[in-house]
This record gives structure tokens, sequence and C-alpha cells, in this order.
């Protein structure tokens, strides 16, 4: 098959890229993992084409078959866990806890699940209806059911935060349906997907059906979304790419799936556990460097509790240890790469010349290597200040005070944004009631724990349509209506 980590995954092989390799960085150690392929637009297009060429066949398998070639993906990926981490971790950064509880075994939860699903039935009966006569046909009792059909090529852009487990949420519940695939990691960290295509390929994914193609630029991506043989694209990564994409897409008339960036509000009322709230809040800067777009980032406190958050925040981030990722000990990994790094310090500097002010971080820790930012609070934020509207994608939080929940709800929904958002109070009648009210895809009321099964999806700019669970094979089909005289 040759070395997944220098070879283009196309119609079952592994192609020599056209415009040879590139690095891929260890963005603790700033030292090269590998030599990643640079796929030319004509190798996209092919990649396209061979899974145009399988797209009939795949989705006219029996679902019980591709049930058992999804089972055997998660098996596979399972017994290689320990080859992987490593480098899941050399690639992403990823602290060792999230790199053996939320990259790798997500990934391998979701085929799991897909393979559950894929027997699920496609059909959704319904209730016959009595038709009278007309001047087009003759009247009668109608049956009528509808029904799941694939959609046919789905390109798949993944993001660089959590590449596994985000290629399994978007991969097993589209070749669950009977679609086929290209796959595009970003540039950042592919040669773990690469990896991913040679598990695929040694489980008995028939040749086209799955295609890998990587690139250091846009424009392996700008080709693949472009290609006429695609019909879907799902991706994963900024509002302002998805715009791009979005544009291209709607010229085809294509169907898009789109998580775009977060600016999560965190509602903190005064009746709040603010030991809980904190540690919530906390998970920016403990979870993947606050590199998630469903980070509660933006801390919107009542006025009477205002300075206890803070100094619990402020002592949360005393204890976050940060430094290198393969420590068990380390808390916060870096950031993945130095031009990220240099954003995320560009806009704590804006916030700080606009008038917040950094009450914990908001430089670089002493070390001598590593795309590394201090976990940051500022304080003193306005709501219209630029690091109260732009998502840093780093471990950076910002705190807004509040006088009542009306103005609590006005300044959460005043983003562009609306991905994930969080009430923490006492009375949970009353959070629940601040939530209804949020323009937001999904709220957490005192936790930031996820339900699975729950659809997941972004209102306003962050997002097109819904995924997770049952409804990721929705996202993944078209409904076609059957009737017939009955």
């Amino acid at each position: 098959m040759g070395e997944p980590d220098t070879k283009i995954y196309v119609h079952g092989e592994w192609w020599e890229p056209e415009h040879g390799h590139y690095p891929v960085l260890d963005p603790a150690t700033e030292q090269v993992v590998g030599a990643a392929p640079e796929a030319g637009s004509a190798q996209v297009e092919a990649a396209a084409a061979a899974a145009r060429a399988a797209f009939d066949d795949w989705s006219a398998t029996p679902p019980a078959h591709r049930a058992e070639i999804l089972d055997r993906i998660a098996v596979l990926l399972a017994k290689q866990a320990g080859e992987l981490v490593p480098l899941v971790q050399a690639e992403t950064g990823s602290t060792m806890r999230v790199a053996t509880t939320m990259q790798v075994p997500v990934a391998i939860e979701r085929f799991e699940r897909y393979a559950r699903l894929a027997g699920a039935s496609t059909d959704l009966p319904l209730p016959p209806q009595a038709v009278a006569a007309t001047a087009m046909a003759r009247g009668g009792l109608v049956g009528a059911v509808a029904r799941r059909a694939p959609v046919g090529v789905v390109a798949c852009i993944t993001p660089y935060n959590f590449p596994l487990p985000n290629l399994a949420g978007k991969v097993a519940p589209a070749l669950a349906m009977g679609n086929t695939v290209v796959l595009k990691p970003a540039p950042q960290d592919p040669l773990q997907v690469l990896r991913f295509a040679q598990i695929a390929h040694e489980a008995g994914l028939p040749a086209g059906v799955l295609n890998v193609v990587t690139g250091s630029t846009a424009g392996s991506g700008a080709a693949l979304v472009a290609s006429p043989d695609v019909d879907m694209i799902s991706f994963t990564g900024s509002t302002e790419v998805g715009r791009r994409i979005g544009e291209v897409a709607g010229r085809g008339i294509k169907r898009q799936l789109m998580e775009l960036g977060g600016k999560g509000a965190a509602i903190v009322l005064a009746d709040a556990d603010l030991d809980a709230a904190a540690q919530g809040i906390g998970s920016t800067w403990s979870f993947h460097s606050g590199q998630i777009c469903t980070a509660p980032t933006r801390v919107l406190v009542q006025r009477q509790v205002h300075d206890q958050l803070v100094d619990k925040l402020v002592a949360f981030a005393g204890v976050c240890r940060v430094g290198d990722p393969r420590d068990p000990q380390t808390v916060v990994g870096p950031l993945i790469s130095a031009a990220q790094r240099a954003r995320v310090e560009a806009l704590i500097a804006d916030g700080a010349s606009a008038g917040a002010t950094v009450a914990v971080g908001g430089g670089r820790p002493d070390l001598d290597r590593g795309y590394y930012i201090e976990p940051t609070l500022l304080t003193d934020v306005e709501p219209g200040m630029t690091v109260a509207q732009e998502e840093f994608f780093g471990p950076v939080i910002v705190v807004i005070g509040f006088d009542d929940a009306d103005e609590a709800v006005s300044i959460a929904n005043g983003t562009q944004y609306g991905l994930y958002d969080y009430v923490w109070s006492g009375d949970t009648a009353l959070a629940y009631r601040v939530a209804g009210r949020l323009r937001t895809g999904n709220v957490g009321i005192n936790t930031i724990a996820r339900n699975n099964e729950t659809p997941f999806g972004g209102f306003k700019r962050s997002g097109v349509g819904r995924d997770c669970g049952e409804f990721a094979l929705h996202a993944y089909s078209e409904i076609q209506s059957v009737v017939w005289d009955g």
C-alpha cells in the first residue's frame, strides 16, 4: 500500500502527490513530525471522480454489510490506539488527558455508534390519505412513505483541533447512509487522517468509497468544493472560510453542513454555585487550550457575585499547569501553530488597549519551545469590544458584568455567533427560561457536559444544519416521498 504519511489515498490506492510534500510540525517542540503529501487540483478531481464511480455500488450495498465495515474500522482503531495517541499528540499538541479520552476514544465510539445505526430503517410510513377525484387523477385512498436516500458524494473537510473525532462524526454517518466520501483534513495535522485511511482500507472499505487528499494551502480544499462530482460539503472550521465555501456551494446548489465559529456565553446568575461555574468556565483553559468552538469563553456574571467569580477563576488559572503535553501533569498544552499564537496575542493586546484588564496571564510561559500562551483572564470588558465579539480559539476568557437576566440575554445574543451557550443558576426553572431566549443552537444548564444524541449545530453565523446521533443520518441524506394508489 505504501507509506500512509507520504501519499494520498484515491480509489483504494496510494498515489504519489503531484506537488511533493510539506512538513508537519509538533506545536509543543516545533520539530518536524513528518512529511505530508501536497495534492494537486487534478488529483483532487480524480478523488471526487473515484467517489462518484463508487457511489452506485456502495449505496446499493445492504446496510448490514455497511455496518460490518464500520464496526471493523472501530475495532482496528481500538487496536491501533497505542500508536495513534502519540501521533495525535505530536500533531495537535493535545495533553495526555485529552488525547487518551477525547481524541482516539471518541473516534472509536462514533464508528461503533453508526455501525449500530446503519441498519436503522430509512422509511417513515405516513398515514393514508383519502383523495377526491380531480382532473389529474382518480380519487381513492393514497398511501405514502417518506424515505431517506443518500445524497451522493460528500466532501468532508475537517479542522485541526480534533481530526479523528471530527472525521468520525462526518465519515461514519455519511458512509452508513450509503454516501461516498472525499476527506480533506486540515493542513496542520493530516498524518493521523492518512493513517485512518489505511485502517479503512484494511477494514475492507471498497475502492473509491473513501478517498483522502491533503495539502498545505487552500487550493486543494477549493478544488474539492468546486468539483462537479461533489454533491455535499460537510465543513468544520471558521466562519470566514465557511462563508467562502457557501458561496461556491451555492452556485452548484450543493447541500451543506457547516459547524463554524463560536463565542460561547456563560451566564452566571447571582444564585449560582460559583465553584461549579468556575470549574465549567475554566475548561476553556484546561480542555485543549481553548481550541474548541463550544468553549464558554465569554463570561456574563451578575454584578453581585462578579468579584467572587473572578477570584475563583484567577485561582483556577493558577493550578492549570502549562507545559509538555506528554507529561500527564500538564493541563494546558500549546496552540496549534505560531500563526494562531500570534493571532491570540494580537487579540489580547487589542483588548488591553481598549481598556480591558489582564487579570491573569496574557503572555507566553517561560518555556524554550512551543506555541504556548498562558491561561488568560480579561476583566473590565465591554460587550462591544473586539475581545467580546471575536473568537479567540485559545486559552482566553473575558468577563462582562450585568445587572439582570434581560441584560444578560441581550449581551449573550449580541454577537454574530450562536453555537453553544451556558447558564448557571440555583433556580433551574429560571435557567431554563433564560436558555429559551438565547439565540444559540445548544445550551448547557449548570454543566458543560454533552449529550451525544442531541442535534448539534449553530444559529446565525455559527453554522448550517445539525448532526450527532440519529440527526447525522438525516444530515447526510435526502428525503424522498413515495406515494401509491392503495
